[in-house]
């Protein structure tokens, strides 16, 4: 037996299951859009608001927030934030008066992030543009169909709609 024969015999099966042609192109597609989109949102925000795209979410997730209000870990898992990341930002909104922060009166380990009145004026004035973005870079080029498919295939990724993951439980932080 020769050395290559006994090295194809030695060697363990590969039992990695190797994407096919389909699944290699819909994951190139896929990674595209994540590495392209959130900077095309972002040059927006920044050029036309002043705002980065994750100052955004926070500013936009308090707005639609049972009294304008969440909990940081709540608003942390509305924007896929990691909570010291999320600190961060939500200091820089404070300096400009956007929210503030105030620990729960039940739990001082609990803190939570209030939208003041002029981050809702700055998110009503942000919010045209970048929807006029998110239209431009995705939804002008997908037809009807195209765009409930992409809702289902984000639904099957994610294990659930949007509306169904990110849930405000007002209970959570009633004084």
């Amino acid at each position: 037996m020769s050395n290559q024969q006994d090295v194809e015999v030695n060697r363990p099966v590969d039992s990695t299951p190797w994407l096919t042609d389909d699944e290699r192109d819909a994951w190139l597609f896929l990674s595209s859009v994540i590495f392209n989109l959130p900077g095309a949102l972002e040059t927006q925000l920044e050029r036309d608001s002043d705002l980065s795209f994750v100052e955004y979410m926070v500013l936009a997730m308090l707005s639609e927030a049972p009294e304008s209000r969440l909990t940081m870990t709540e608003l942390a898992r509305q924007t896929n934030t990691l909570l010291p990341r999320l600190s961060r930002v939500v200091t820089r909104l404070e300096k400009y008066e956007f929210v503030e922060r105030t620990v729960w009166a039940k739990d001082r380990r609990v803190s939570i992030c209030h939208l003041l009145p002029a981050g809702r004026e700055k998110i009503l004035e942000a919010a045209p543009g970048h929807v006029l973005e998110v239209r431009r870079q995705i939804f002008d080029r997908l037809n009807k169909r195209q765009t409930v498919q992409l809702a289902k295939i984000g639904e099957a990724i994610l294990g659930g709609k949007p509306s169904e993951i990110i849930t405000v439980k007002k209970s959570v932080i009633e004084e």
